[in-house]
């Protein structure tokens, strides 16, 4: 029974990751001159950045559609939970780089590097987890 437990956890933590990244990844990728003005306060961006942006989208779309995937797989979940632990870690760490270098960004941009700091552990704490 604690096993059992222990995996729809597991589950629902890659359910939950592949739809909050999906809706990230929809946010930034459908209209990125409506998110850029949106929550970045900027009037318009140029092809480029908006290139960068879809580029995201489909990233964040295809790391959340493995998650979903793997949340159904036994082989595929410890895996799949590693991937959203390097997944974090990596938005956080550039995030953390750009400060002092930047400055602070938008509210919305903190808030991202705020729940990415604290997915880490959530993550290292379900990914041990018995299966």
């Amino acid at each position: 029974m604690v096993m059992e437990a222990a995996v729809r956890v597991k589950q629902f933590f890659l359910l939950f990751a592949f739809v909050a990244v999906s809706v990230i990844a929809l946010l930034y990728g459908i209209s990125p001159n409506w998110f850029a003005k949106t929550f970045l306060g900027l009037d318009h961006i140029d092809a480029n950045i908006a290139h960068i942006l879809r580029a995201v989208m489909g990233l964040y779309l295809a790391f959340g559609l493995f998650w979903c995937f793997a949340a159904f797989r036994k082989n595929l979940r410890d895996p799949a939970i590693l991937m959203t632990i390097v997944f974090s870690a990596g938005l956080v760490s550039g995030r953390i780089i750009s400060l002092p270098i930047e400055g602070v960004p938008s509210p919305l941009l903190v808030f991202y590097m705020a729940t990415e700091f604290v997915l880490i552990p959530i993550a290292v704490y379900v990914y041990r987890l018995p299966d």
